[in-house]
Formats: C-alpha cells, sequence, structure tokens
C-alpha cells in the first residue's frame, strides 16, 4: 500500500514549483488559479529568488497557501497520470494538503482555509510571542518532562511536534521553552536547536486564533476522503468528515504525532512512501523512525515527476 505524505512549515524555499509551471499546464492551471482565488500573484512570490523572496516566504501568511499550492500543483500531475494515494497524511499544513488531494475538500476551497489558517497563527504570533526548538537525542518521555518541570509562573512548554522517535519540536512562551531546552540538554539530549519561527505553534499560545479558525471551518465544505487520512492530533485514519472538522482545529493547540502517524501507517500496512511537494524533509523522518530499507520517493521537482507520472 502506498501513502501519500504532504510537508508542513519549514520546506519552503525561493523558486519552489517554477518548474512544475513551465513543464506541465495541469501544474500552471493549479497556480493560475490560486493567484485568482487569493487576489494577488502568489507564484510570483514563490518563483522569486534570492534573500528578498526567502524572507516573504517565511511569512506564515504566505507560507502556508504556498505549500499547499505546491503540492497540489504536483498533485495535479501526479491524479493526471492516473496516480493517487492509497492513505494519506500531512505534517501541520501538510494535513489540509492531504485532504484536499483526497477530495475531501475542493483546492480553491483548502486554499481559502489554508491562507485563512495562516494569517490568524501570524496574528496568535503577534498577541502573544512564542519560541520553538527542535530537541534532539532525547525521547518523548524525556521531553515530555522537561517540558512539564518548565512550565511555570504562567509560562508554558510543550511538545508540538513529534518528528522522528529522537527529534521533538517543543514550542511555547520563550522563556519557558528556554528552560526546557537547558533542561533536556541536563538530561542528556545532543542538540538543541532553535527555530526560526513567527509563533509557538501548536500550543496553547495559538488559542487566540481557535475562534476565527473555527469559523473558517464551519464554513469549509469537506467530503468523504477517496482514501483514509492520516490525522496528526490521533495519528489515526479518518473519513468521517465531521470528525476530521473538529480534528483541524483541535490540531492548532495539540503536538503533530508524526512519529506515532508513521508507526500507525506501517502497522496499517503502508509500505511505500511519496512525499508530494517541496523538498524531502518527511521521507528523513520516515527514515528515522521506521529504518533506512523502507520505500520512499520525493515527488515535488520537474524531473521526479516526469519520471512518476
Amino acid at each position: 500500500m502506498t501513502a501519500f505524505l504532504f510537508p508542513g512549515q519549514g520546506s519552503q524555499k525561493p523558486g519552489m514549483g517554477a518548474d512544475l509551471f513551465e513543464r506541465f499546464p495541469a501544474a500552471r492551471a493549479r497556480f493560475e488559479e490560486a493567484d485568482d482565488v487569493l487576489g494577488f500573484a502568489l507564484s510570483d512570490v514563490m518563483f522569486g529568488e534570492g534573500e528578498d523572496a526567502a524572507g516573504r516566504l517565511r511569512q506564515t501568511e504566505v507560507t502556508q497557501p504556498a505549500l499547499y499550492v505546491h503540492s497540489l500543483a504536483a498533485m495535479a500531475v501526479l491524479a493526471g497520470a492516473g496516480r493517487a494515494p492509497e492513505a494519506a497524511a500531512g505534517h501541520s499544513l501538510g494535513e489540509y494538503s492531504a485532504l484536499a488531494a483526497a477530495g475531501a475538500v475542493s483546492f480553491a476551497d483548502g486554499l481559502r482555509a489554508v491562507r485563512r489558517r495562516g494569517e490568524l497563527m501570524a496574528q496568535a504570533g503577534a498577541v502573544r510571542p512564542g519560541a520553538m526548538s527542535a530537541v534532539l537525542g532525547l525521547d518523548a518521555a524525556g521531553v515530555e518532562r522537561v517540558c512539564a518541570e518548565a512550565s511555570t509562573g504562567g509560562e508554558v512548554a510543550v511538545p508540538a511536534n513529534y518528528n522522528d522517535p529522537t527529534q521533538i519540536v517543543i514550542s511555547g512562551d520563550p522563556a519557558a521553552v528556554a528552560r526546557a531546552g537547558e533542561l533536556a540538554a541536563a538530561a542528556g539530549a545532543r542538540k538543541i536547536v532553535p527555530l526560526p519561527v513567527s509563533g509557538a505553534f501548536h500550543s496553547p499560545l495559538m488559542d487566540f486564533a481557535r475562534d476565527g479558525l473555527a469559523e473558517t471551518l464551519r464554513a469549509l465544505d469537506i467530503a468523504t476522503p477517496s482514501c483514509p487520512v492520516y490525522l496528526n492530533v490521533t495519528a489515526a485514519p479518518e473519513t468521517d468528515a465531521e470528525a476530521i472538522r473538529a480534528n483541524l482545529l483541535a490540531q492548532l493547540t495539540a503536538p503533530v504525532r508524526w512519529a506515532q502517524t508513521l508507526e500507525r501507517m506501517r502497522d496499517d500496512g503502508v509500505t511505500r512512501y511519496v512525499e508530494v511537494g517541496t523538498g524531502n524533509v518527511l521521507s528523513g523522518l520516515v527514515k528515522r523512525t521506521l529504518g533506512r530499507d523502507v520505500e520512499t520517493s520525493t515527488v515535488g521537482a520537474a524531473d521526479e515527476l516526469a519520471v512518476r507520472s
């Protein structure tokens, strides 16, 4: 069984998607539709090169739609060649891409929701500034313990992304995240890496965005997906539209259980993992979670799609 995986924030890069636009009419149509839906030329931002373009792409309200559009442009090429997932999952923002790829939401509706989600998360980061750090070399129980110990005086630090068994991202108030990092190092973590983010994603600090996202999700048409979509909050497959809606909202402040998702996929019979979108971050996490012999591939660049489609 083959699962399609869709990347989230952090995988973006200047120039992303330009090669797809040039070579594949189906992908070009996606970029053009996105520009029309959003009312500005997102494609110009995505295709730009240099530090100015990189800076714009790092803005959460731009990053999220850019990653969504790139993944769905690649997916349009795959679909045109008769390629479809038997299971799907996406990392954080990528969950919306996975749902669109499985036909649970339309491309345009998903894009509007993603744009609003990015705006709300950016606003939440401005209202209550936060921080995130990757903890390398400490297991989940250890990270959970140091986060609990570091959360004092109204400041919180929580696990935000269980990326692989020994790479866990923590999120929360800057001082609490710093304390958790120091405690993690003392507990044997190999490395603590502060992340360049605009807010404390997947933590209680995102609660400011909850009401706005709830309103957006209530208006979002969600159909039964064509294959099970494994959700970040539960690490379990789901096809019920209302359960998907509830979990998209919960995902805002709950951790992304990515390693647990991959383990559940393996247990459910998935043997091949195709990363649809820019970069290869998720393929690396598959290898580190399930073993180096697991079959992975990436289909985000034009040359990769030419081979796969």
